[in-house]
């Protein structure tokens, strides 16, 4: 298999690692989602994370033997053009790329949102603009002076974020068993559409692991160390929304009908000082999302550069801190413009289309690279082929639910990272 060394500190150990992926996954959307399942759903959205997590969990499976592959840096990239050749490669890390950054200015977005309700004066066009650059140009510096420094913030913002979100589930289940549930069970019936809705609005809170996965080259031991980070932390995700869902809908009436749910439900049994707590908790997990991906994303420009896709500077590595400090400031300063336009809903529609594609190429990479080069998995899923087909179908059927603005944007990126294949082949050529 194809192997590229740099001179990348390895920092990056497995606990790091489970905190990097919990970090991705458990984001913003936690907070304002319950609300928008409860309205399909009603007291059965908590299944829905069930079924969420179930084929999440198919897809992480294949991703945890596709991974145990590779010790260098790239991500999905990385394995689609290994498994398939350098034109599904680029389509896939452009995708990927695209989308860590707009769902990253999303965030960003959602932390100036909480913070207004602080200090409403947040929302100001010079005090946002003030924010976002000293947020996002404070979490770029931290991570140019080395990675072992990102990936400590990125552990303390992980159990900081993990914290209200935990308090919000064990008083939530206290009082709901002290006082009982204010909120009477029906027996409700839903329609198959509601259901794939539902599921499809939680691909949002529940992805985001893959993008832990792209700084391989600075962890210690990633054959061994992707797979069982993997199949540790989306168990432990899927556990804390089903709690989270069930306090919500069974704690709070009208929990449909309301945008800050897991503070209104805090306030239930915790008056205002809960609420207050839970909505810190929002802005510590947007920061704390923020400063995952500042660990872990420029590092997909840094592959790019060094399997020759992307200009050579992309891949300059800091002489001092040893870190790709080129790509981190071209992550921070187009993170920082993305961010200061708003377009939120933009991100949030092209971080779910270029999620979906790059987890549908990394299950098919799953038996194009046994066949490709068999027996040098590190970790060997069983029934792999099958579970590789069934991922991609739950992709496939997520991607029907989309509408056309969705497939736009989708057939917008893939025009972009199409004239990069042509001007690297022109390169090419030319060398």
């Amino acid at each position: 298999m194809p192997t590229h060394e740099t001179n990348l500190v390895r920092a990056i150990g497995r606990w790091s690692l489970i905190a990097l992926i919990v970090n991705f996954t458990i984001g913003a959307g936690i907070f304002g989602l319950p609300s928008v399942v409860a309205n399909l759903l009603g007291s059965q959205s908590p299944i829905a994370y069930l079924i969420a997590a179930g084929g999440i969990g198919i897809i992480a499976a294949c991703f945890a033997e596709v991974a145990s592959r590779f010790h260098q840096t790239g991500g999905p990239y990385l394995y689609a053009k290994t498994a398939f050749g350098r034109f599904l490669g680029l389509q896939t890390g452009w995708l990927l790329w695209l989308t860590r950054v707009s769902s990253a200015a999303a965030v960003a977005n959602v932390f100036v949102d909480y913070l207004s309700d602080f200090w409403p004066q947040a929302k100001g066009p010079v005090n946002r603009f003030l924010i976002l650059t000293i947020l996002i140009g404070g979490l770029a510096i931290i991570n140019i002076r080395g990675v072992s420094v990102g990936t400590r913030a990125s552990n303390f913002l992980t159990v900081a974020k993990l914290l209200p979100l935990l308090v919000l589930v064990g008083g939530g289940l206290f009082f709901i068993r002290l006082h009982g549930s204010p909120i009477p069970v029906t027996s409700e019936s839903h329609s198959t559409a509601a259901w794939l809705s539902a599921v499809l609005l939680l691909m949002y809170a529940f992805t985001g692991f893959e993008a832990a996965l792209i700084p391989a080259g600075e962890l210690k031991n990633p054959r061994r160390d992707i797979p069982r980070a993997i199949l540790v932390s989306l168990p432990l995700v899927a556990v804390v929304y089903f709690l989270i869902q069930t306090v919500v809908i069974r704690a709070l009436p009208n929990s449909a009908l309301t945008d800050h749910p897991l503070s209104a439900a805090a306030y239930v049994y915790g008056g205002g000082i809960m609420a207050s707590i839970v909505s810190v908790g929002a802005m510590i997990s947007s920061l704390g999302s923020l400063a995952a991906n500042m660990v872990a994303n420029p590092r997909l420009t840094l592959a790019f550069a060094e399997q020759g896709d992307f200009p050579r500077w992309f891949g300059t590595i800091h002489r001092r801190y040893q870190t790709p400090y080129a790509s981190i400031i071209a992550f921070a300063i187009l993170l920082w413009a993305l961010a200061l336009m708003g377009t939120f809903r933009w991100n949030a529609t092209l971080s779910a289309v270029s999620r979906l594609f790059a987890y549908g190429i990394t299950c098919a990479a799953l038996p194009a690279l046994r066949k490709k080069f068999p027996g040098q998995e590190g970790f060997h899923l069983a029934g792999g082929v099958v579970l590789a087909f069934l991922g991609i179908v739950f992709a496939l059927v997520l991607v029907s639910r989309m509408g056309r603005v969705e497939l736009s944007v989708l057939a917008l990126t893939a025009t972009l990272s199409f004239l990069n294949w042509v001007a690297v082949r022109r390169s090419a050529r030319i060398r």
